[in-house]
């Protein structure tokens, strides 16, 4: 099954970047000769660009996706005591952001179908410490945000997107980052929109919140040496901004060609001895990762990687399991759907510039695969 001569990256960043160098080369020039590198021009647009993106009021740059999640619970001036309701299949920076406050991750369990927070099963972690619904759009599908919405309603609770990996996907016909109260976006360079290093952002329709945000971001400062919060650093820089709005302008022709194939791998995998995604009708999701289920897992990776074919798990271990979290007393069997996502998932390589003769390589490599191995069990 060697074929290493066609070998097929998980994401093509090189050529992603190749086909906007010289718009990337011209910001770089443009950014370098104004000589602004901090909370310029480059930022106020882009932040006024991606809020009209986002169909929000505010945007908010920040360094990166975590700081973007721990300010907005910082500006909800949840610390100490409190609670927050996080999914148990999620990145960690899920949770250390709730950590990072001195408030307790609460971890709810996933749908089965769709990998993001059950609502369901978000009531009954409800307790009177709980401040904050932490919901994710993994993967890059949207949770359900109506329900997630309602319940918060009825609890008197914050409602807060985790928007890392769904840059422009749309729930109900509105858009990520604008489902909740607030939401944080990471830019980092493997996102579906990616800066050449790391950052971040926050949005909002709370002008208050916006406003403390700003501050929180800039050591609490409103004008130099001026300082009303105890604030941070954590800043997107003028050139990041920059290489965002030139990537802005084909977040969603990218999005779509993501979308064409995902429906490659929906249609031509069926069939295979794996779980596919599944996507709910609220839901248009921008295909961040394209994750499949299987329980021969270290097979298929060793197999695939025999053909050329690169892959990776999102993720190993999930965050209860984690030796950071070891003093919360979860144990192997404390959240047994998140547990068995971690030792079954595997995503294929997905990304805007991967051409079609890769894409049947990889559906072709997976299809002989599984014919092998039922061979083998039968």
């Amino acid at each position: 099954m060697n074929d290493l001569s066609s070998s097929i990256p998980f994401l093509d960043l090189k050529t992603h970047h190749q086909e906007l160098r010289s718009d990337l080369d011209g910001v770089f020039n443009e950014v370098l000769g104004g000589g602004i590198f901090i909370q310029g021009p480059q930022l106020e647009a882009f932040e006024a660009e991606y809020a009209n993106f986002c169909q929000v009021k505010h945007c908010i740059g920040v360094g990166n996706g975590l700081d973007a999640l721990h300010l907005i619970l910082r500006a909800y001036e949840i610390g100490y005591g409190d609670e927050v309701i996080v999914p148990s299949n999620t990145f960690i920076a899920t949770w250390l952001a709730v950590s990072h406050v001195g408030a307790i991750p609460v971890p709810v369990e996933p749908d089965a179908r769709t990998y993001n927070i059950n609502p369901l099963l978000i009531k009954a972690a409800i307790t009177s410490k709980t401040k904050a619904i932490l919901a994710v759009h993994l993967y890059g599908q949207i949770a359900d945000m109506d329900a997630i919405n309602s319940i918060a309603r009825d609890h008197n609770l914050t409602v807060i997107e985790d928007a890392a990996q769904s840059h422009g996907a749309f729930y109900k016909g509105r858009r990520s980052g604008g489902l909740g109260d607030a939401a944080g976006h990471s830019f980092y360079p493997g996102k579906n929109l990616g800066a050449l290093g790391d950052g971040g952002a926050i949005t909002t329709n709370d002008d208050e919140l916006a406003g403390r945000l700003r501050l929180l971001r800039n050591y609490g400062s409103p004008a130099k040496y001026i300082h009303e919060l105890c604030g941070f650093n954590s800043r997107l820089d003028e050139l990041q901004a920059a290489f965002l709005r030139v990537k802005l302008r084909k977040l969603d022709f990218w999005n779509r060609r993501r979308n064409e194939i995902a429906g490659e791998y929906m249609d031509r995998l069926r069939g295979c001895e794996l779980v596919l995604p599944f996507v709910p009708d609220s839901s248009n999701p921008v295909w961040h990762l394209f994750v499949i289920q299987t329980s021969d897992r270290a097979k298929v990776i060793k197999m695939l990687s025999d053909s050329g074919v690169a892959s990776l798990i999102h993720y190993p271990t999930p965050p209860h399991l984690q030796e950071a979290y070891f003093s919360l007393n979860y144990k192997r069997g404390s959240f047994p759907l998140a547990e068995s996502m971690a030792d079954n998932c595997l995503s294929l390589p997905i990304g805007p510039h991967m051409p079609e003769s890769e894409v049947f390589k990889v559906v072709n490599v997976l299809r002989l695969i599984y014919g092998s191995l039922n061979k083998l069990k039968n």
